[in-house]
C-alpha cells in the first residue's frame, strides 16, 4: 500500500545521498586527468591498447583530457617528464607537472628546482605549448611549515598558487589540523588534488567527507580515484566504488593500469582551472 510520508522524514534522506559528497558530476561526465612518472607504463595485464611516453594515442582515445608528469622527487629528475609532456603535447592535452616535495630539503632550494627543470625542459625540447599547470605533491612526513613554505615560494616567483596533491594520510591530516591559521590560509589559495580509492574507512568514505577531515578545504578540484600500488611483484589496481563513481579496473581499453582522476566540473570549466593555475614557462 502506498503511504505518504511527511516531507521532515523524506529530506534528510535525500540529504544523505546527496550528489555534493561525490562532486559536481558523476564518474562517467568527469573530465578524465592522467597521471604518470618513470615509472610509468606499468606492465600489461590483459589485452588492449598501449601506449609509451611518446605515444599517447590511446590514452587520448580512451578520453583524456590532460596529462600531468612528474618532473622530479627532491634531487631526483623524473627521466620520463620531457617525453611524456612531448608526447601529450602531439595528442592535443593540456599539460600539467609534478614535483613530488620532500621533507629534507627547503622549500626553497625544491621550488627553484622545479622550476629550472620545466623552464629547461620546454626551451631543449620545443614545447609549444604556452602555460603549463603546476602541482605540489606532499611527501607525508612534510611539516605544515614547509608544505605552506613550498607554495608560497612558488607563488612568489610565478604568480601562480600550484595544485596541493596530498595522500590520503593520517599522518598528514594530523600535521594539517595542527597547522597555524596562517599556514592554513597559505595552503587555501591552493586548490585541493585528492586521493581516494576506497569507500571503507570510517569518516572518510566521500571526497567530500576526505576534503573537510583535512581541516583545511571544503571542497576539492581534482579526485584520484584510480590508482596502482606495487604488491606482488605486480602493479595492483586500486580504484573507487560507491555512489555515482562506481569506476572501472582500467581506463577504457588500455592493457595496463594507469593512475586517472576526475576534475569536479566540467570540461569548459576544467580549461578555465588549467589556464588559472598554470605557468607561462
Amino acid at each position: 500500500m502506498f503511504r505518504f510520508f511527511p516531507i521532515s522524514l523524506i529530506l534528510p534522506f535525500f540529504a544523505s545521498c546527496s550528489s555534493s559528497d561525490y562532486g559536481k558530476v558523476s564518474y562517467s561526465s568527469a573530465p578524465q586527468v592522467i597521471n604518470v612518472s618513470d615509472w610509468d607504463p606499468k606492465e600489461k595485464q590483459r589485452s588492449g591498447n598501449s601506449y609509451s611516453p611518446n605515444d599517447q594515442s590511446a590514452l587520448k582515445a580512451n578520453g583524456a583530457k590532460a596529462l600531468i608528469a612528474r618532473c622530479a622527487k627532491g634531487g631526483y629528475i623524473d627521466s620520463k617528464c620531457a617525453d611524456f609532456l612531448v608526447g601529450a603535447e602531439r595528442q592535443g592535452m593540456l599539460l600539467g607537472s609534478y614535483y613530488y616535495v620532500l621533507p629534507v630539503e627547503s622549500a626553497s632550494r625544491q621550488a627553484d628546482r622545479y622550476l629550472s627543470r620545466l623552464r629547461s625542459i620546454k626551451s631543449s625540447r620545443g614545447l609549444r605549448t604556452s602555460k603549463v599547470l603546476l602541482v605540489a605533491d606532499f611527501d607525508t612526513h612534510c611539516s605544515a611549515s614547509l608544505m605552506a613554505g613550498f607554495v608560497s615560494e612558488i607563488h612568489q616567483r610565478t604568480g601562480i598558487h600550484p595544485v596541493v596533491y596530498l595522500e590520503n594520510s593520517s599522518t598528514i591530516r594530523n600535521t594539517l589540523r595542527h597547522a597555524t591559521p596562517a599556514q592554513k590560509a597559505k595552503l587555501r589559495h591552493c586548490p585541493y588534488w585528492l586521493a581516494l580509492y576506497s569507500n571503507r574507512n570510517t569518516g572518510l568514505e566521500t571526497p567530500l567527507k576526505l576534503a573537510h577531515a583535512s581541516g583545511v578545504w571544503h571542497d576539492w578540484a581534482m579526485w584520484q580515484y584510480g590508482g596502482v600500488f606495487w604488491q606482488g611483484g605486480r602493479s595492483k589496481i586500486h580504484h573507487y566504488q560507491g555512489g555515482n563513481w562506481k569506476t572501472p579496473a582500467y581506463f577504457g581499453n588500455l592493457d595496463r593500469p594507469i593512475e586517472r582522476s576526475g576534475f569536479n566540473g566540467s570540461e569548459g570549466q576544467l580549461r578555465s582551472f588549467w589556464n588559472k593555475h598554470s605557468w607561462a614557462w
